[in-house]
């Protein structure tokens, strides 16, 4: 058998490697946090339906992972972040998640979350040269 690597965004492949190692990582954990896995989406919309702003994640295993929070600039400074932040807690609760986690770069939102009760675990330097990235938490029990 001859094997070779290809350099490629290949959906099918993609799926396969994701299935693959979701298999590999249910091996190690309890069984009642199997099949968990489920994508969230909160957007704020205004009346025409122009999503204005919004929180993407999923809740895996036992913990919800926020990918994305965005607030458009207009807006901001009216407390929309806080309640994308809060719906979302409110979900992780309703599905019995441990904690939350997130990242979030020096120039975004660290001050803001960590008002939310998030504490920074970890951290990169030297990020676009200038920056640093936060990895962050927050216990739910």
């Amino acid at each position: 058998m001859n094997l070779h690597i290809t350099e490629e965004l290949d959906q099918h492949a993609k799926k396969f490697v994701d299935d693959e190692l979701y298999k590999f990582n249910l091996k190690h954990f309890p069984e009642d946090l199997g099949g968990r896995y489920k994508e969230i989406g909160i957007f704020i919309k205004d009346d025409s339906g122009i999503v204005r702003g919004g929180l993407t994640g999923s809740i895996c295993w036992n913990w919800l992972e926020i990918h994305t929070l965005f607030v458009d600039e207009e807006i901001r400074k009216h407390g929309y972040g806080t309640k994308l932040l809060l719906q979302a807690e409110n979900i992780a609760l309703e599905k019995n998640c441990d904690f939350i986690k997130l990242e979030t770069l020096s120039f975004q939102a660290l001050d803001f979350y960590q008002k939310h009760g998030y504490t920074v675990f970890g951290a990169l330097d030297n990020v676009g040269r200038e920056h640093k990235h936060y990895y962050l938490k927050k216990d739910l029990k």
